[in-house]
Formats: structure tokens, sequence, C-alpha cells
């Protein structure tokens, strides 16, 4: 095979998110969010795990620091805990929870990793949604507020801010399927959770670029899909179409085209009014980024109308579309693996958003990995998923695609949202009952790709 080389400053780096490794969720001022609640709710967690101790990383950030040195990582992408930093979501500022992550960034700059912070992964403090969460316009003003302290406060050694992770999974997932946090089931609130998410995003890259050195750079990340339809009927080629509008468009087109796709609004008046959106909102949200965040792990197949049938699921947000089950090969979450498919998503933000340069901020895999008798982690379907993918990467660098570095997810196994700690997606293997950290043939394999800048 031929040897595929990366551009020379290309980042390498992994991810992790606060409520699925730091633990200590009631030291140190830090007060609840959502995903505390959701997460003592019986029934919301498989096996009824919460992330009250996680990997315990917030008492063992240091030695976690050495071992993202001893896999060669460049950088490093951690979310901050809001309510570590503002407990009740506005006012008063924690400064325990603020030097937490100061020393962390310097941690890692000692270690020669660049850090870069993602404001929202999914953790809203609690105060705030009892007062309407993301249906409360105020929240996304709130956002906006602990923005600008968290930028103040590192802004002087943190080159890269993330205002929000995934907003489709906190609008969708949050308040129309019920999978994760808050856990609610009602359409039309996710759409006007959606449309305050990036009124946040505008809101709090406008407070950031106040606070930032000129040489800081803000960025979003999306989750976009790749909705395929499951036939070449007019009727699913049409809910595929949809599936983009509610999956992508409504939060790429309002951030890079001061819109939202008349498709989108026209498809969803049955839900709602869309009364939310206020005059002025489109400038508000369309202020310029410096890179978009995109993660991948597999594409979806859409049906028209609701689910019905054995496997199928509903698309959340919507009544007019379903996913569909999907041929092999799975991952351990029973997510398709088709490498090509990232490759085709890179060259369609390419196309239709083309200058925007991307950072892949998360792509990786599940998969239920043993400790051997050796005391190894022989992970081999996980390094062959990261090989397969980064050549797509690097496809679509070739193909002219401004691709500017690549964060795995993950940095080590955590907790997994609402599927607990049945599923691993680190390249560093967590013993949850020790908290004993051991580096997988993945991390191994992904040190030598960091080292040689290239794929062989």
């Amino acid at each position: 095979m031929t040897r595929r080389d990366f551009p020379a400053d290309f980042v390498w780096g992994t991810a992790t998110a606060a409520y699925q490794i730091e633990g200590a969720i009631a030291e140190d001022g830090r007060l609840p969010s959502i995903w505390d609640t959701f997460s003592h709710t019986p029934g919301a967690v498989l096996g009824g795990d919460t992330g009250d101790v996680a990997c315990d990383h917030y008492h063992r950030a240091d030695a976690d620091v050495a071992l993202m040195a001893e896999l060669g990582l460049a950088a490093y992408r951690f979310s901050i805990s809001w309510p570590r930093v503002v407990p009740t979501g506005s006012g008063a500022v924690n400064q325990a929870g603020l030097d937490f992550y100061s020393r962390l960034v310097d941690r890692l700059l000692e270690a020669g990793i660049a850090p870069a912070v993602t404001l929202y992964h999914w953790d809203l403090p609690q105060p705030l949604q009892d007062a309407g969460g993301w249906t409360n316009r105020e929240t996304a003003h709130r956002f906006a507020e602990y923005a600008g302290v968290v930028g103040r406060a590192l802004g002087d050694r943190v080159g890269t801010f993330i205002t929000l992770n995934e907003p489709w999974c906190s609008a969708f997932l949050g308040h129309s399927s019920g999978e994760h946090a808050p856990g609610h089931h009602d359409n039309a609130e996710a759409l006007t959770a959606a449309h305050h998410l990036n009124l946040a995003h505008g809101l709090g890259a406008s407070a950031l670029r106040t606070v930032l050195p000129s040489t800081g750079k803000v960025m979003l990340t999306v989750n976009p899909s790749v909705a395929r339809p499951a036939s070449d009927s007019a009727a699913e080629r049409d809910a595929a179409r949809h599936v983009d509008a509610v999956a992508n468009r409504i939060f790429l087109d309002p951030v890079f085209r001061s819109r939202y796709p008349q498709d989108l609004l026209d498809d969803l008046r049955h839900l709602t009014d869309w009364s939310f959106i206020r005059d002025g909102d489109a400038r508000l949200i369309g202020v310029p980024i410096d890179a978009l965040g995109v993660n991948y792990y597999t594409p979806a197949l859409v049906a028209a109308g609701p689910a019905t049938g054995p496997g199928a699921a509903a698309f959340p947000g919507t009544d007019l579309a379903h996913y569909v089950p999907q041929d092999g090969p799975y991952t351990a979450m029973g997510w398709r693996i088709e490498p090509p498919a990232m490759t085709e998503l890179l060259l369609r933000l390419h196309r239709d958003y083309p200058d925007v340069p991307l950072v892949i901020t998360e792509n990786g895999a599940a998969y239920d990995d043993v400790v051997a008798p050796d005391g190894q982690v022989h992970d081999a379907d996980r390094t062959e998923y990261l090989r397969t993918h980064l050549g797509a990467v690097h496809d679509a660098i070739k193909a002219g695609v401004d691709v500017r570095g690549y964060y795995l997810w993950s940095l080590m196994d955590n907790f997994e949202w609402a599927w607990g700690f049945s599923k691993r997606f680190g390249i560093v293997h967590v013993d949850f009952a020790t908290q004993q950290r051991t580096i997988k043939d993945s991390g191994h394999w992904y040190r030598s790709v960091i080292a040689a800048n290239a794929l062989d």
C-alpha cells in the first residue's frame, strides 16, 4: 500500500466530555446538571448507571494528561462543566471550578498538548432547566454570559473554543425522543430548543470574540447525518430530503447562510408556527466562525412516514420520516460501518459551505473490549475502524476539502450517556471498579500514526 501523508500542520488529538469522565459531581461547589437529574431517574440509563464517579478524572487529571503525552497527542478536546463554573447557570462564578480547568490547561501546555475547549456538551445547570431550559430564550443569553466567563479565564492559553457540541442531540434526543436529558417527548418543544441552541451559539461566539485575543478561534461542532432514502421512490427520496433539513440544515443554514431552509419551515408548520424566531435572530446566529467541527460515526437509511415494523425507529422531531435497519458490518452500538460515507459527508459540506475549514471533532467506535490474560486490550476491530475512517478523511483532503485536524472519540472508556458504562469507545481501557487505565492496541497504533503524520 502507498503511504498516505497528512498535511504538515494537521492536528492530531482525542476528545472527551465533562459529565462522561469527571465525576466529583458535588465537590468544590459544583451543583447538579440535567444529566445528574436524568441519570438518577429510574429507567433512564441502562443498568441505572450515573456519572457520579465516571472515570474520576477530576481527581486524576494529572495522570490522564501523562497518558495523553504517552500517546503522543498534539491536542486534547475537553468540555467545561457549566454547573461546575456557574453552578446555578447564571450569576455567581465558582472560582474553584474555574481553577480546575485552569490547572488542566496548564498541565496540557506543559506536556506540549494544545487544549481545545467545548463550552457545552449537554450538561445544562438544573436551575436553568427548571426555568424552561432550552425552550426558554433566556437560556441562550445565560450561555453567552457563561461563554464570556470561560473565555476571559482561559483565553490567554486556549487557542480554540467550541460553543456547542451536537445541538441536534440536545434538541431532538433531549426533547423529542426523550433518550437524553431532560427526557421530554414533544416535537414542537424540540424545534423551539433547536432555535434557542442556534441563538446560544451565535451569542456565545460573539461573547467569546469580545474577550479572546485576535488569535483565538471560535468553532461550532455538529453531527451531520448522511441520510439516504431506503428506496428510489419519490416518497422516500423526499423523506431523505426532509431528514437532511431537520438533522443538518436546521443548524448549518442559520450559521452559514443566516436563514432557515424554507423546506424545513414548510414541512413542520403542522408542529409549530415558528413564532419563537424573532426579527434580528438571523444576524445574531450567523456570526462568522473560524472552523466547523464535524462528528461522524455512521450513515442513516430513512423511509417515509412514522416508524412501523421490526427494527424501525422514529426520526426524532418529526412524524414524516423514520430510520430503517441497515446491513452490517456494525460496531457494538449496532451502527453500520461505512468509511466512504464520511468522505461523502466532508465533500458535501465543502461543496455547500465552501468557505469554512473543517475539523473532525469526533470519530470512533464502540466494541466489547476485554483485558486479555497478558494484561493488554487487543481491539483489532477498533484499529481497523480508525484506519479506514482516517483513510476516508485523507480521501477528502486529497479531493480538495480543507480538513485541519482529527480528534478521536474517545480518549478513554467513559459514561456513554443513556448506555451507561455498557459501551466502550476509548483507546484507553478503564476498569471502572479500580479506575486502572490501560492503553489499548488501538491507542498504540494511533500513537504511530501521529508520529508518522501518515497512514501506511
